[in-house]
């Protein structure tokens, strides 16, 4: 569904990622691992079309991303879930609007039956009228989830899902992005939370990738 060739990044002109072969399956469950600074956010946004390579080749459900109309994208990318490492949301908005924005942003009518069985799912139904600011980091995390997947997308994309929670947390967050893809979207994690990833390889097939020397490789056994 998502495939990288050759593809390089560059950083204020200093090289950041190189040669990046990459290739997300349907089904598929990957994790993205690398220290600070390494550019797992970087390979995300690539991998749904907010940066451009500088190099190489980027394809989104079989159409080249070299040359796609802004309509294009857009299209494409309600296709893929996103949860951003900031989690931000509009602090006027409750909870439910704020899940509901990838509906509003396209013009279509929001499902509200679909829209409550999601906010149940994620554990959240008894907050849907609170505002942003009254939540927690748990529950702000679980709302990023729930607007991420309420288009039933076919590949969601994490970007240090659980890096502003607790242990506890971030095995609920686990736990319901395994049961998604257990219900077959494809998921990749980006993240330094070794123990969650182990917790993960014990629940699903996991694929772990490391960026190291600007490069990704397969991290094997090391995990």
């Amino acid at each position: 569904m998502i495939r990288l060739a050759n593809v390089a990044h560059d950083y204020g002109g200093r090289a950041l990622l190189t040669g990046i072969d990459l290739h997300i399956a349907p089904g598929a469950f990957h994790f993205l691992t690398g220290p600070s600074g390494a550019g797992k956010s970087t390979l995300l946004k690539l991998c749904y079309g907010e940066l451009r390579p500088v190099q190489g080749e980027i394809e989104l459900f079989g159409q080249s991303l070299r040359g796609m109309s802004r309509d294009a994208l857009a299209d494409m990318r309600r296709r893929i879930g996103v949860i951003h490492q900031d989690c931000q949301f509009l602090d006027h908005l409750t909870l439910a609007e704020n899940v509901a924005l990838p509906f509003v942003a396209t013009g279509r009518p929001v499902p509200q039956t679909d829209l409550r069985e999601l906010l149940a799912w994620v554990g959240l139904a008894g907050q849907a009228e609170s505002l942003p600011p009254t939540l927690s980091g748990g529950e702000r995390q679980r709302a990023a989830l729930a607007r991420a997947v309420i288009m039933s997308p076919e590949v969601v994309l994490a970007d240090e899902p659980t890096g502003n929670v607790d242990a506890e947390m971030s095995q609920r967050l686990l736990s319901l992005l395994v049961e998604l893809n257990r219900m077959g979207t494809a998921v990749m994690i980006a993240t330094h939370d070794l123990a969650l990833i182990r917790n993960a390889k014990a629940q699903v097939s996991a694929r772990v990738l490391r960026i190291q020397d600007r490069t990704l490789q397969s991290a094997g056994a090391d995990l």
